[in-house]
């Protein structure tokens, strides 16, 4: 696993060992041997994480940490304090001012290696929603980022998994000041009770009585519903090599017994804001999905959608020797209702018949506004004549009831015309269907409209 290490600290025999260290294992490594070098490499954008000393001549590192974890554009870089400071107070003065981890000189190997290596993998899950999210941007939506500088990580939803009395009681009391905690004793009903739960952070114990908490936490990562959850493992000193083991299978920090209040509270409060800042960056990503294949006023799939999965459709039909039938609708004198009533009406009118297309088909039709006042409706294993009586009973729908306009002020008569085919002859382009439901479309309203025209292959 390939990453852009950066190691900051202005002794240069520190800088030769790390570099060595991370090379070893194929890392790429920049340096800088000041605070001013590193915030400038970052904003940059050159480095996936960053190796931080902490006594340095310019900036110390506590204040380049806060620096990039208060910048929008720099944040979301993992940051691992290396430094021969060792007192609780300094590590818990990194932790707030937002540093990833904080690791005392001289460090193992192994614990380096297995900390870069876990926080890689988050920065490149983390990349590659950010990546995915660009376009939420064009399209209008608010970036997360500004949100996420500003989240304290107070007020998250909290699981502590952990059957000793004696241990939980004193974390939970702790944890309440900011968080709201469920405490589950029983490691086997744990999973079932993170699932349903919702929760911004799991803390497991690694020391249960009859059950591995690593197998717990390996469970967590492979369900869906608690694959994105931070875990938090915490453990006896003695149990060191199995946290390590622990931040290969995906969790994401830990703390080591005797626990220190302030360390605890630090290192949830990263957990959660992160666990907020991906959530965002994800609803992004999937608000921009949905915004790029439906229509904004109706809710119904737009053109393009159903032009891509029509095409599908389709093809399975003819696969399958299944019919597939299409109708275009067409709001018979949708003009006249803007030019007499205002386009404000007439996106009522529209809006209100989306919820009747709706009501009328079913889950696996396709319905989508085909442009301006005319919609198409897809049916999968359907024939004419089935179609033909969900059309009819669509367009009975649209003429027995009047539309409400302006606010429920007042309510107009509106009918629709339908022209009806199916897709029999395997094979048959997509575009010959389309034309063929269009030209029985000109039929019904060239025959008076509010009628039902069907045209078969």
């Amino acid at each position: 696993m390939s990453a852009r290490i950066l190691v900051v600290d202005d002794v240069p025999a520190n800088v030769k060992l790390l570099e060595a260290r991370l090379s070893a294992e194929y890392f790429d490594v920049m340096t800088a041997s000041n605070g001013t070098e590193a915030l400038a490499i970052c904003h940059r954008a050159e480095c996936d994480i960053i190796l931080l000393d902490v006594m340095m001549p310019d900036i110390d590192g506590f204040e380049v940490c806060r620096r990039l974890k208060s910048d929008p554009a720099t944040h979301h870089i993992p940051v691992v304090m290396v430094t021969a400071l060792d007192s609780p107070s300094d590590r818990n003065r990194g932790l707030e001012a937002g540093a990833d981890d904080f690791l005392t000189k001289p460090v193992s190997d192994v614990v380096l290696i297995a900390r870069v290596r876990s926080l890689t993998r988050l920065k490149m899950m983390t990349d590659e929603l950010r990546m995915r999210a660009i376009t939420s941007l064009e399209i209008g939506m608010q970036a997360p980022e500004r949100s996420a500088v500003a989240d304290t990580g107070k007020g998250g939803r909290i699981l502590l998994v952990d059957d000793r009395p004696s241990s939980y009681e004193p974390l939970a009391t702790i944890l309440a000041a900011e968080h709201t905690i469920d405490v589950e004793p029983n490691p086997t009903e744990a999973l079932f009770h993170a699932a349903e739960g919702n929760y911004d952070l799991l803390i497991v114990s690694l020391d249960l009585n009859n059950f591995d908490g690593l197998r717990l936490c390996s469970q967590a990562r492979s369900l869906e519903r608690t694959r994105h959850v931070p875990i938090l493992a915490i453990a006896d000193p003695e149990n060191s090599t199995r946290l390590l083991r622990g931040l290969e299978i995906g969790v994401n920090d830990y703390l080591l017994r005797p626990i220190d209040k302030t360390e605890l509270l630090a290192r949830a409060r990263t957990q959660i804001r992160r666990r907020r800042y991906t959530d965002h960056l994800r609803d992004n990503v999937q608000n921009s999905i949905e915004m790029a294949i439906t229509d904004a006023l109706t809710g119904l799939h737009n053109r393009r959608y159903m032009e891509s999965h029509l095409a599908t459709l389709a093809e399975q039909a003819s696969t399958r020797g299944k019919p597939l039938a299409l109708m275009i609708l067409d709001i018979d004198f949708f003009k006249s209702i803007n030019d007499n009533y205002g386009h404000d009406a007439g996106d009522d009118v529209l809006r209100e018949f989306a919820v009747r297309v709706r009501k009328s088909i079913r889950g696996i039709d396709l319905a989508c506004r085909y442009g301006g006042e005319e919609f198409v409706i897809v049916m999968p294993e359907t024939d004419l004549h089935v179609a033909g009586m969900v059309a009819e009973r669509l367009r009975r729908s649209i003429a027995g009831e009047p539309f409400a306009i302006h606010k429920g002020a007042k309510r107009i008569e509106v009918t629709i015309s339908i022209g009806l085919t199916t897709l029999e002859q395997k094979g048959e382009a997509v575009a010959d269907v389309l034309k063929r439901a269009d030209t029985a479309l000109y039929r019904a309203k060239h025959d008076g409209r509010n009628r039902v025209v069907s045209q078969a292959a």
